[in-house]
């Protein structure tokens, strides 16, 4: 696993530095990805805009249809209430359900009753006709058998334990509707119900006493209802169900999805029956267990309350929005190879005076110096090839001029040679009048001399880090050249810690102030002036300092010296007296960096001038 991470890894690191190479490759990639990321981001657009509106559109469409269904359905169960109502005198009616088993008038006016009720019906959607008699538990039936209508009776001393009895009984309306879809499904009454779909039961009540006389049951069979469901389309994937208020299913296109989404409590969720049932009706998302999303979308009949339910899978609704989103990722795909043609003809045409611009500077690189370029319109890479070739004759220019001139400083060497002026013949001579001065016993100038020629030496040799001990070696025989000129005007005093002896330091750095201290403090008085040289280390730092007790800088002179040192190189004024200092703060700064100072305090009693300097040496040493 490993080594494929590797493999992978290398794989990716080539193709990168191969497209990284080129100019051209860069050009492709970032414009294919402008393109990839345009089409992508629209197309993604599109897709969620479309899936947005088929989505409101189904809602919009598929309310509006179980609305409009829904109210025929209930005009359909208003049929069967009105038809369970009394044709004729009610008190007749009454009286010939409590003689009917003794009065044969009575007996009559039943099965009279029964066929009036049953042809005016004019549908075909009635089976059969039912009436129970309460207190006697006798019923008479009317129904269609070999294409000849039959009025039979018989005993049914079960019917008051049938739920569907106890519930007309204890309805308010004296109603109650049977759903046949399920299994366990009441009969009470010796009939089919294979043949009918639902009953519906209403309780014949005495007016007086309101006392339950009878019942009668009507079984439909679903030829009506299925003429009212046709109006509700479905595709593949999509479910119908017929509910009552108390979500007992009466139609049913797939049982074992309405058992699932029932399990699933999501039947629960639909509203209650009421004017409101449907205000604001988006539907309800489900996820069967299959992991298939489903809009539930439903209408809630606004008389009874019973509900039409249809599921709608959402792959199906999505199947357009899937379908233009595929199809614009053709298109896009199609586009993305044209643009990719096209950007690298137009990427090649424009890198192209680049890359003969790229082999000739290798040519130059390699010390051909007749290279060119061709010069081809007028746009910024016609400026760079016509720079380039400016560049290259004015090299061959300057390779020419520099040629004469190392011609000249041979001529010149030769001709230095010949005069023999070098430092040894200057040495050669000091030591020649120390010699001189020796003889004559001039033993003062001898030393001065030979200090002389010391201090020379010192300051021509090629060193610019110097031990600290050869810089105080080095000042005490310059103060002897001083303290010849201005004799006990001038003192000099040392503290300087043993340890730091050996503390690397730049050449002549310790003269320069000395010089300084000299030049603004013994030469400014004719009283006598000590100079002390004194050096500590703190803090991982060395502090060196040069203090005098003389008249001090003159006024405003410190802040020019101080400006001259936060000044550029190329706008310092060579003011006389501050070049050393400014040259000596651009040294330390060059040596050690920013971590190094050159501090100067100066008052009429005296000036002191700090060096500061890292002990573990600077990162330029």
């Amino acid at each position: 696993m490993l080594a494929i991470a590797n493999y992978i890894a290398k794989g990716w690191t080539a193709l990168t530095e191969r497209v990284s190479s080129r100019l051209v490759n860069k050009l492709i990639l970032l414009f294919t990805t402008i393109i990839i990321l345009v089409v992508g981001s629209l197309t993604f657009i599109s897709y969620k805009m479309l899936q947005r509106e088929a989505l409101n559109n189904s809602i919009a469409s598929t309310s509006n249809n179980l609305l409009l269904v829904n109210k025929n359905l209930e005009d359909y169960l208003l049929g069967m209430e009105q038809l369970s109502l009394p044709q004729i005198n009610y008190d007749e009616l009454a009286f010939a359900i409590s003689h009917a088993a003794t009065n044969y008038a009575s007996k009559m006016y039943i099965e009279n009753y029964l066929r009036n009720m049953y042809f005016s019906r004019s549908n075909e959607d009635l089976e059969a006709i039912y009436l129970y008699f309460v207190s006697s538990g006798t019923y008479y039936t009317i129904s269609k058998e070999n294409f000849d209508i039959k009025i039979r009776s018989g005993q049914a001393e079960n019917i008051p334990s049938m739920s569907w009895y106890k519930q007309a009984m204890d309805n308010s309306k004296n109603q109650a509707y049977q759903s046949f879809l399920m299994s366990n499904a009441e009969r009470g009454y010796d009939m089919d119900p294979s043949r009918s779909f639902m009953a519906y039961h209403r309780v014949l009540r005495s007016i007086a006493t309101r006392a339950p006389q009878a019942v009668v049951s009507f079984y439909y069979n679903k030829s009506t209802m299925n003429k009212i469901m046709k109006d509700v389309p479905y595709n593949k994937g999509q479910h119908l169900f017929l509910l009552s208020p108390d979500n007992t299913p009466f139609v049913l296109d797939d049982r074992s999805f309405y058992e699932t989404m029932e399990g699933n409590g999501v039947l629960k969720q639909l509203k209650a029956g009421g004017s409101n049932a449907n205000a604001n009706n988006d539907g309800l998302t489900w996820e069967s267990p299959e992991d298939s999303k489903y809009l539930v979308v439903y209408n809630v009949g606004e008389q009874e309350g019973w509900k039409l339910v249809k599921p709608l899978p959402y792959t199906e609704l999505y199947a357009a929005a899937k379908a233009t989103r595929n199809l614009n990722f053709i298109i896009g795909f199609l586009f993305l190879l044209l643009a990719v043609v096209l950007i690298t003809y137009f990427s090649n045409a424009v890198t192209k005076p680049l890359k003969l611009l790229s082999q000739q500077m290798k040519r130059f690189s390699t010390g051909d110096f007749e290279a060119s370029t061709e010069v081809v319109g007028r746009d910024e890479l016609a400026y760079l090839s016509r720079h380039f070739n400016q560049m290259v004759s004015r090299t061959n220019e300057l390779i020419t001029e520099r040629y004469k001139m190392k011609l000249v400083e041979k001529n010149a060497i030769l001709k230095a040679l010949e005069a023999e002026i070098n430092p040894h013949f200057l040495y050669n001579a000091l030591q020649a009048i120390s010699t001189k001065a020796l003889k004559a016993e001039r033993f003062d100038i001898a030393d001065m001399v030979d200090a002389l020629a010391l201090t020379l030496r010192y300051c021509i040799s090629g060193k610019d880090i110097v031990r600290a001990s050869e810089e105080l070696l080095h000042i005490e025989r310059y103060m002897s050249l001083q303290k010849a000129r201005f004799g006990g005007r001038l003192q000099l005093v040392m503290d300087w810690e043993q340890e730091l002896k050996e503390l690397e330091i730049p050449k002549l750095s310790i003269q320069t102030l000395v010089e300084n201290a000299i030049k603004h403090g013994v030469e400014m008085v004719s009283t006598p002036v000590t100079i002390k040289i004194s050096a500590s280390a703190a803090g991982g730092y060395a502090f060196i300092t040069v203090s005098d007790n003389g008249p001090g800088f003159a006024e405003g002179r410190l802040g020019q010296v101080m400006q001259s040192f936060d000044a550029d190189w190329d706008e310092r004024a060579e003011e006389e007296g501050s070049v050393g200092l400014v040259n000596l703060n651009t040294r330390l700064k060059l040596l050690y960096g920013t971590s190094s100072q050159l501090v100067i305090r100066t008052s009429p009693s005296g000036t002191e001038m700090e060096m500061l300097i890292p002990r573990g040496g600077g990162q330029y040493v």
